[in-house]
């Protein structure tokens, strides 16, 4: 059963989700505060968090934070909030997808589902993109309409397995360079954008199934377009 951690100090909205989210036959655990919820998840495991960004002793900025940090783990946010440079935040520090108050229970549910969805894409060693498929036991690529199979560049494959591995996700530099070349990396930033433009040049004849899409100012996502 997948079971879902749902953090805000607004009673109101840990009923409503869970009320919502337990008629999906998901497992709800709730908490009043970013500081009961990381001590909960230091001791358990969830499949996915919901949180609010004002809360008492921890924020869900913070708490936003300690999660990307500590692994992978779907992330959507609740706030009163709309200002775009909240998203913004939001996205840089690592969540998944955003949703403002008051929202629509049936929105919240389908987004929960799309990220669940999403982050079980990420625990398979193959993932296809159309007629492209990635396979990370061999770091191969192989192309199901002509049934040859070839090799690129390490770093470039694993750039491209990350971001097919989350298919609508935002990756911002920062994040690619940690997860990718590693936190003790010091050189020039923009090889992101030179290993993205090379991986455009090699797959763009299937631009019409998937294509690596630039958020100008924030970072890069990948967008399946055809299944």
């Amino acid at each position: 059963m997948t079971t879902v951690l749902v953090v805000d100090d607004d009673e109101h909205i840990r009923e409503l989700v869970r009320l919502y989210l337990e008629d999906e036959g998901m497992a709800i655990i709730d908490k009043s505060t970013g500081r009961e919820a990381w001590d909960y998840m230091n001791q358990h495991q969830v499949d996915l968090v919901v949180l609010d960004v004002m809360m008492p002793q921890m924020d869900g900025w913070e708490l936003c934070r300690k999660i990307r940090n500590s692994g992978d783990l779907p992330i959507l946010m609740i706030t009163a909030k709309s200002e775009s440079i909240d998203r913004i935040k939001g996205f840089q520090l690592g969540t998944d997808d955003y949703l403002v108050k008051p929202f629509d229970p049936m929105e919240m549910v389908m987004r929960i589902k799309a990220l669940l969805k999403r982050y079980r894409i990420s625990t398979s060693q193959t993932i296809k993109l159309g007629n492209v498929v990635l396979d990370k036991k061999s770091y191969q690529i192989s192309f199901e309409d002509s049934g040859q199979t070839t090799t690129i560049p390490l770093k470039e494959f694993e750039l491209l397995y990350k971001l097919a591995s989350y298919p609508g996700k935002l990756f911002t530099r920062d994040m690619l360079i940690d997860q990718i070349w590693g936190y003790e990396y010091e050189g020039d930033m923009r090889t992101i954008d030179t290993h993205i433009k090379r991986l455009r040049e090699r797959f763009a004849c299937y631009g019409d199934e998937f294509r690596i899409v630039t958020l100008r100012g924030l970072g890069y996502r990948l967008e399946v377009r055809h299944d």
